[in-house]
């Protein structure tokens, strides 16, 4: 498998993607629309995502494709790019930087490459399930190993009871060093490069979770879901920076 011809595509892709997002973002007048979901979306998803879509068919004809707003074609292929053009969209309208284009590369189904493109900051985390890479730059998780200890981020105050146990998801904020919703992508991001500790998110679609399975990883991290099962595919997030906060951070979820 060509990884190295992928990763070199996949910042092909983020850099364009983003150069065509940056002017949109606090641009005055810019229309945001309500999907059927009831999540925002705005020209700069649908633009980004279609210009990415019409580099991977031209590059990798072969290659399928699932986007967060266009859909699937030929999900059954034996690779596969997986994208949200904007993670963090709630943030991007309300001028907020939080917020980033995931790219991820699927192969017989599983995530084995990922790419997280913050381009207001300019930063864009690439991993391969062996290594990430933030700029260029090796990255790793932090060696924390207790919740008392850590920094756990989180996107929505109002999901984990809507969708799983708020009650235990309280009390394991309640015992965490620093709690900010610091959320999404960029929440990832900053576990995956040692600034943060533990992401949580108790709602998750393909093209949410596809890319952070090979950059947490990559960082030394560990990513699962709710219960400790397969980050991908799964419905939520769990990520921590290391084997024993992550089983800490499950049983406190599971309480």
């Amino acid at each position: 498998m060509p990884i190295e011809e992928f990763k070199r595509f996949a910042i092909e892709l983020a850099e364009q993607s983003g150069d065509f997002i940056r002017p949109l973002f606090g641009a005055p007048g810019l229309k945001v629309e309500t999907k059927n979901d009831q999540s925002p979306v705005t020209a700069a998803d649908r633009g980004a995502e279609d210009l990415m879509r019409a580099r991977i068919a031209a590059r990798f004809p072969d290659h399928g494709i699932i986007g967060e707003e266009f859909g699937t074609e030929r999900g059954d292929a034996e690779f596969v790019w997986v994208l949200d053009p904007i993670d963090g969209t709630k943030s991007f309208i309300t001028g907020v930087p939080l917020w980033g284009t995931l790219i991820a590369l699927l192969h017989r189904g599983q995530p084995v490459l990922g790419c997280i493109h913050q381009p207001i900051l300019k930063q864009l985390v690439i991993g391969d399930g062996a290594t990430t890479t933030l700029n260029g730059r090796p990255v790793l998780c932090r060696a924390t190993t207790q919740v008392e200890d850590a920094t756990v981020l989180y996107s929505d105050p109002l999901n984990p009871e809507k969708y799983r146990n708020g009650a235990a998801h309280e009390a394991l904020l309640r015992r965490a060093k620093l709690v900010r919703t610091w959320g999404d992508c960029y929440g990832y991001l900053l576990v995956a490069t040692g600034q943060a500790d533990v992401m949580l998110d108790p709602i998750m679609n393909p093209w949410d979770i596809a890319a952070l399975v090979p950059i947490v990883r990559g960082a030394g991290g560990v990513i699962t879901d709710w219960c400790g099962d397969a980050a991908y595919p799964a419905e939520s997030t769990v990520a921590a920076a290391t084997p024993a906060l992550h089983a800490r951070v499950i049983a406190a979820l599971k309480a």
